[in-house]
């Protein structure tokens, strides 16, 4: 009783230090994202550009630091293998939460380049959020259902014109690509609906990131497999991350190299296609149960 009536205090509290902090960043990101549409020079653009990923990395920092002064969570991080800031980086992830954005955005920091990731279209009319993501350059991506494109052939494989354009822009800076390749947040309601093989995750989407790979595959050194828990926390990790109620995050980051093995034609090359699904499923399987060992020791 005690515990719940601390957190219906903490929540507007945390929330609005939250909405302040989100606020100012994106406000200092949009005005220079604006300047940077107006004077198009690549010297400018690449100055800005780090200018830009620096602040973004400040939010993620700003949010954690409120996250850990409104709880009394545990960072449970460990990184198996070397990390560079002048490196790139792909990195396949779990997703639970849009607290997994902020979270990674910080482990960023200092650590590898500043992330990029792959956002659904929609989001571009969220408040500061869209703005913020269109001034760092960051690819908005349009879900389209088989029956929809079916009715609609022209829109099949827009996505990946739009995965091309961004990857474009990721040349100049050494960049992390983020994409969460579920496509959508894990939910027992939609691992039932998709009937998802794997008893903690939904199943991985392959077509975006081979596509980047193949892209931008000699930049590329080493693909990051990330998953992401919170062992502790019933429902929604970022209501109880804002009611100061998240005890735990477990963030396990595995290096694996980019070989000529995973780099190939997707979409007009059958075999090398079966080859990236079984790898990609193959990363899947261990990260499901990495999940479940950590479920029973945390």
């Amino acid at each position: 009783m005690f515990s719940k009536l601390v957190s219906y205090i903490v929540f507007p509290v945390h929330l609005t230090l939250q909405m302040i902090s989100l606020a100012f960043w994106a406000l200092c990101i949009t005005l220079l994202g604006l300047i940077k549409f107006t004077l198009p020079f690549s010297f400018i653009t690449k100055f800005l550009n780090v200018i830009l990923n620096t602040m973004m990395c400040a939010f993620g920092f700003c949010s954690v630091a409120l996250i850990k002064f409104m709880n009394k969570v545990e960072l449970d991080y460990v990184v198996e293998g070397e990390l560079s800031k002048k490196e790139w980086y792909l990195v396949v992830a779990n997703h639970l939460s849009w607290l997994d954005i902020i979270l990674l955005t910080d482990f960023a920091a200092g650590k590898i380049p500043a992330p990029k990731f792959f956002l659904k279209k929609e989001l571009i009319w969220l408040p500061f959020v869209g703005l913020g993501a269109w001034a760092l350059d960051m690819p908005f991506m349009q879900r389209y259902s088989k029956a929809f494109l079916q009715k609609n052939p022209h829109l099949e494989g827009k996505d990946i014109t739009t995965t091309k354009k961004s990857c474009e822009k990721f040349r100049p800076l050494p960049t992390t690509v983020i994409n969460f390749v579920e496509g959508n947040r894990f939910t027992p309601e939609k691992q039932k609906l998709k009937k998802s093989p794997f008893e903690n995750l939904l199943p991985p989407k392959a077509g975006g990131i081979a596509f980047t790979l193949a892209t931008m595959g000699e930049l590329f050194t080493s693909v990051l497999d990330i998953t992401i828990m919170y062992p502790d926390t019933q429902g929604s990790p970022m209501m109880a991350m804002l009611g100061g109620r998240l005890k735990k995050v477990i963030i396990r980051i595995n290096v694996h190299p980019v070989t000529d093995e995973i780099i190939g034609d997707y979409f007009n090359d059958e075999k090398f296609k079966q080859g990236f699904q079984s790898w990609l499923n193959t990363v899947w399987q261990n990260k499901d149960k990495l999940i479940t060992h950590l479920k029973g020791t945390s």
